[in-house]
């Protein structure tokens, strides 16, 4: 399917078999009871889609959501489509319109309802409510109350009402949101527990629904002590048969378990459609299939964001700030040795992360490969901060220990002056490269002006390139606590610029090298 020749044959025969797929598992699965099952309901969903208005490498976008999206409801009479929060915060063209073409393409889709997620609160109050007035769906939220006493969205849960059976929302949003965005001082956030209990009290005994299904935002992968994931919630809360969640971007082959509940999630950035099949006999859910579904486009969607394309391509040419001198690339300089491009870009995510997002962080890094031109004298376009950062980096705040910390910095004084691993720095940190034997030997390493303690727990801002071990960054596979912002290393870069005005060529002495080579 990677190939977009391929893509609109391939939706066609990909939804051919997985609704094949789907059928023979369940009269292979569920033939054994001997039983007749009356109803069943596609349940079709979403989440983490961060502004993926595009596709990335063929895979992925809103047009290809939407074509999936659109043939499973031309053969299936009864469907749930639902999306488990994070549609905010991504790429350029949706960030430009505060997901206004993302909603617009949601409200075509049809979808049933939404969930918040951490990054609904990444800009302010009338921003969020903005979104809400525009999408044609409701935003279920259980969890978070305004200072009225009212939930936020005024939907804190949804009954929809089929053929032979009813279905009871509910939307629960990670309590990490009130530490990793920036969500209105004068909301409430209620323990997610306690919130779904009491959800699933009013569903099961007042309303009388037969299917509860739980639209979580709060990941299946732990980021610290405090923090309920889909798997504890489960746990704790009887009588949710099915969890849609979202949050830890995680890809599912097949559904998670926990006492009779099922987990499910769809990875992230529209690369799948997470297609569920629900078997329900006398009101009870007797079984469920499930499968992830890559995806491919569909005109009416398409069609709709070509005005939002336009202006996302006219407006590279805005002018952001201005340099007052030329931030100097040469040939390839950050893989050689401290740059002012360098000093800009790391210092830029330690200003956002902590002015933006409140976030305490120690210090920021990147690999110099990942700085492509100079930043020549005078004014700046968005288009020349791409060219200068080419690659779609998204950014990640993480935490290691001291002792990996010191591991960190030898390995990145062990890389070769020229390799695109070689490290550019936030002023935070202070270091020496000493080349003199003929191998890179870290000295003096510094944060914050001391030496690291190989006992603290450092937290800092680096790129999902690095993180995963590129460029042999093996260490950073240690890393603990991830915050996946979904903003881009460019976006951060961009919103640097515009606050700053004007930005001058700077290099300060964070990182000397003895005895090492120029290019």
């Amino acid at each position: 399917m990677k190939r977009l020749s391929h893509i609109i044959i391939s939706i066609v025969v990909l939804f051919s078999l997985t609704t094949f797929f789907l059928s023979a598992e369940s009269v292979q699965e569920f033939s054994e009871s001997g039983k007749t099952y009356e109803y069943e309901l596609i349940l079709l969903h979403t989440n983490d889609h961060h502004g993926a208005v595009l596709p990335n490498n063929n895979q992925g976008g809103l047009a290809y959501v939407a074509a999936y999206v659109k043939a499973v409801k031309a053969t299936n009479p009864q469907v749930l489509l639902v999306d488990a929060g994070d549609i905010n915060t991504g790429p350029a063209l949706s960030n430009m319109f505060a997901a206004e073409p993302d909603i617009l393409a949601y409200n075509i889709m049809g979808y049933d309802a939404a969930i918040f997620g951490n990054h609904e609160f990444d800009g302010d109050q009338k921003k969020l409510l903005k979104q809400l007035k525009l999408a044609k769906f409701p935003f279920i939220s259980s969890n978070i109350k305004t200072s009225n006493g009212k939930y936020l969205g005024n939907t804190p849960y949804l009954i929809k009402k089929y053929d032979g059976f009813t279905v009871g929302l509910f939307g629960i949003t990670t309590l990490l949101t009130k530490n990793i965005a920036t969500p209105d001082k004068n909301l409430i956030f209620i323990n997610e527990i306690d919130a779904a209990r009491e959800m699933v009290n009013i569903l099961r005994n007042r309303e009388k629904v037969d299917i509860v299904i739980a639209i979580t935002h709060i990941g299946d992968v732990k980021e610290n002590p405090e923090h309920i994931t889909s798997l504890d919630l489960a746990a704790a809360v009887g009588g949710i048969d099915i969890i849609v969640d979202g949050h830890s971007h995680s890809f599912f082959k097949v559904p998670k378990k926990v006492g009779n509940t099922y987990i499910v999630s769809a990875n992230e950035w529209g690369k799948y459609v997470g297609h569920g099949k629900l078997l329900i006999q006398n009101g009870k859910l007797v079984n469920f299939a499930w499968v992830p579904v890559e995806i491919g486009p569909d005109r009416e969607v398409t069609a709709m964001l070509e005005r939002y394309i336009k202006k996302s391509n006219e407006s590279l040419k805005e002018i952001v700030g201005e340099a007052a001198g030329t931030f100097i690339f040469g040939n390839r300089l950050p893989r050689y040795q401290e740059t002012a491009l360098g000093n800009l870009i790391a210092d830029s995510n330690v200003w956002y992360f902590k002015t933006v997002y409140h976030q305490q962080i120690d210090f920021a890094f990147h690999n110099g490969g990942n700085i492509r031109a100079a930043i020549p004298k005078g004014p700046i376009s968005q288009e020349q901060i791409l060219t200068t950062i080419p690659f779609e980096n998204y950014l990640f705040i993480v935490s290691l220990k001291g002792s990996d910390i010191i591991e960190l910095f030898n390995f990145i004084a062990s890389i070769p002056q020229g390799s695109g691993g070689f490290a550019q720095v936030s002023k935070e940190v202070r270091y020496t490269i000493d080349y003199s034997d003929g191998k890179g030997r870290l000295k003096d390493l510094t944060i914050n002006g001391a030496p690291v303690d190989p006992n603290k727990i450092y937290r800092f801002c680096t790129n999902d390139y690095i993180l995963r071990g590129g460029d042999g960054y093996e260490v950073m596979k240690r890393a603990k606590d991830p915050f996946n912002t979904s903003l881009l290393l460019s976006y951060v870069l961009v919103e640097y610029v515009k606050a700053q005005k004007i930005i001058t060529p700077v290099i300060d002495g964070r990182l000397k090298v003895i005895g090492g080579v120029n290019p």
